[in-house]
């Protein structure tokens, strides 16, 4: 006799490029037992700036943004070698750059170059809790972390934004206190060359960071870059300070400086959003209707209840709920849920684990949840797509 009633099954997508022929056999043999399945498929998201004003373009200079972290597919355990790639490659610039400046700051004996120097170099080493946080985040989920240690990237994000916030209270009080009690600069044009050196090598810094983590979901990494281009701001105000000295405008340093720390808040502002978003489990919607789309096309799917997602770390985890024939025996109820799960592995960036419940299409008024009625609460109900 047929086995009828709830189909709730989970599975762990592995998203990755295919290995050479070879290998292929290995790997279906592999995939076969575990259940697992290699998906290799890109995704472009365009974004349509059109019509913003000059401010919003502004703010989109400082700021670049996807509507969501993730522009392409990889796996989790790729990503993250990617992302400690990233730290240490950009660690090696901005060593190099506060390298010079240093060389800059002995030679020339300039105390502005040297405090710069030292900024960036104390700076620099707050990527090594990101570096850690994609270390932590590569092990294995256990009895106690049953969903892995992901999540230790957004605590290292909210490290990075505090970083920030700190050069910003840096920036403005230095500013303040040069305005109200100016000091003469000397050595006008090594200081002017040690910023240039440190808005160039912060800069380029900034937007590799970016580029690498949106291109693997990272939100930490995406603030450290935004990190790295309020230091280069900082390096560039120096630069402007020393020319408006040059012309004979010593107010321009501290002018400068205070308008720099605006530009740092602006950073910090959309840092600060993708953090939140990310700490309150917010995803873009359009990812949750294009898994609800990709479900609902599943043979032997009638309708999709409910589909949640949230990120942790650099990948997504989803859930979803499904509405299949009463009639259906476990097997064949398996088999929907099991196409269902396919097509949002293939149609979502970044997802690795999908969870699909199957409920019995309702004849005749009757309701498969009452036992459970006395569970629910209004804000927790399953809602239609």
């Amino acid at each position: 006799m047929p086995q009828r009633g709830h189909h709730h099954h989970h599975h762990n997508g592995a998203h990755g490029d295919h290995d050479a022929a070879a290998d292929d056999g290995t790997r279906e043999r592999a995939n076969a037992r575990t259940g697992n399945h290699d998906h290799n498929h890109d995704h472009d998201h365009g974004h349509d700036h059109g019509g913003a004003g000059p401010w919003d373009g502004l703010r989109h200079l400082l700021a670049p943004h996807s509507h969501d972290a993730a522009d392409s597919v990889d796996s989790a355990m790729v990503g993250a070698a990617e992302g400690i790639r990233a730290v240490q490659v950009s660690l090696l610039v901005l060593a190099l750059t506060a390298g010079l400046q240093l060389i800059v700051a002995l030679a020339s004996g300039s105390v502005a170059v040297l405090a710069d120097t030292i900024h960036n170099f104390a700076d620099a080493s707050t990527a090594i809790p990101l570096w850690l946080a994609f270390w932590i985040g590569r092990r294995p989920a256990n009895a106690r972390y049953t969903y892995g240690y992901g999540r230790a990237e957004d605590l290292a994000g909210v490290f990075v934004l505090a970083m920030i916030v700190g050069s910003a209270v840096i920036a403005a009080w230095e500013s303040l206190q040069k305005l109200l009690r100016p000091e003469p600069i000397e050595h006008l044009g090594w200081v002017a060359a040690a910023g240039l050196a440190g808005f160039v090598g912060n800069e380029a810094v900034a937007q590799y960071r970016i580029r690498v983590g949106q291109r693997i979901g990272s939100a930490a990494l995406v603030a450290d870059g935004y990190h790295a281009r309020t230091d280069g701001l900082t390096s560039l105000a120096v630069v402007v300070g020393a020319a408006g000295v040059w012309l004979g405008y010593p107010v321009a340093d501290p002018i400068v400086g205070l308008l720099i720390t605006v530009a740092i808040l602006l950073v910090l502002k959309d840092a600060a959003l993708q953090m939140w978003r990310r700490l309150l489990d917010a995803v873009d919607p359009r990812l949750v209707e294009q898994a609800a789309a990709a479900a609902a096309q599943a043979e032997g799917v009638q309708r999709v209840s409910t589909v949640r997602a949230r990120w942790i770390g650099h990948s997504i985890h989803a859930e979803a709920l499904i509405v299949a024939d009463a009639d259906l025996s476990l097997r064949e109820a398996h088999q929907v849920a099991e196409r269902a799960r396919h097509n949002m592995l293939h149609a979502v960036p970044k997802l690795a684990t999908v969870t699909v419940h199957v409920d019995p299409c309702e004849h005749g008024g009757i309701d498969h949840h009452a036992e459970l009625a006395h569970h629910d609460r209004p804000h927790s109900r399953d809602s239609a797509t």
